[in-house]
This record gives C-alpha cells, structure tokens and sequence, in this order.
C-alpha cells in the first residue's frame, strides 16, 4: 500500500503525456523541423514545474520511498561530455520519436515496437555506465 502513490503518480504522468500529445511522434517531428511551439511549451513547463519540485524537495527534506533523505550533489560543467551526451540523445529522440518518460506511455497505449527503444535505452544506460569512467570529464 505504502507504493500505491507512485502508481497513481506513473497513472497521472502516463496521463498528462497523452492529453499534452508528447507521446505522438507528430509532435515530436514538428519541434526537431521548428515548425511548432507545442513540445518546447510542454518541455518549458517541465522545467518550470522541474524547478519548483526540487526547491519543495529541499524545502522540506522529502525522503524517497526507502525513507532515505534526497539529496542533489552539484555536478561540474564540461561542455564537450554534456554536448556529445545530448547529441546522442537528441538523434535518439529524433530516429524513435520518443523520448524516456513517452516511451512506457507509449507501451502503455499498446504499441509493442516501442519495447525495442526501451531495450536499446536501457542498453546505452548500461554501456554509458560501464564506460563512463573512459569518458572525458
């Protein structure tokens, strides 16, 4: 019962991606060709929004769900890791039409190619990982 909370929040989150239509690779297209301002609106909210949960998260010392204290440790800044990284994850987005959070609402709606993306973002997170310390900083 204690997780029930989260399933209602991946509930809403699966909604919300729906009724927004950042699940559609319609949408997705006409943001990477800036013939709309319909995913940057959505991706402008997230930040917003992004924001505001964080500074509650620390306003409030929230635990996760194993009662442990969140913390954000600050990252340093190295443009040719943070550039490359986001190339790739840019040509990903771009090549499925999905990116992260879309992908599980998008196998929620029943479209089980998207089971392929998922494995292959699971594998580059797993291949980041292990060659991660190879990188530069």
């Amino acid at each position: 019962m204690k997780g029930l909370k989260y399933i209602f929040a991946g509930m809403l989150f699966g909604i919300v991606m729906t009724k927004s239509e950042a699940i559609s690779w319609f949408r997705i297209q006409e943001m990477f060709l800036f013939q709309s301002f319909h995913m940057f609106g959505i991706i402008g909210v997230a930040v917003v929004l992004g924001t505001i949960q964080v500074a509650v998260i620390k306003r409030k010392k929230l635990k996760d769900i194993k009662g442990e204290a969140i913390t954000f440790s600050p990252k340093a800044m190295s443009i040719p890791r943070y550039l490359f990284g986001g190339v790739i994850f840019g040509l990903g987005w771009a090549m499925t039409g999905a990116c992260p959070g879309p992908m599980y609402t998008l196998l929620g709606h029943g479209f089980p190619i998207i089971i392929v993306v998922i494995i292959s973002a699971i594998l580059g997170t797993l291949t980041y990982g292990a060659l991660r310390s190879k990188l530069p900083h």
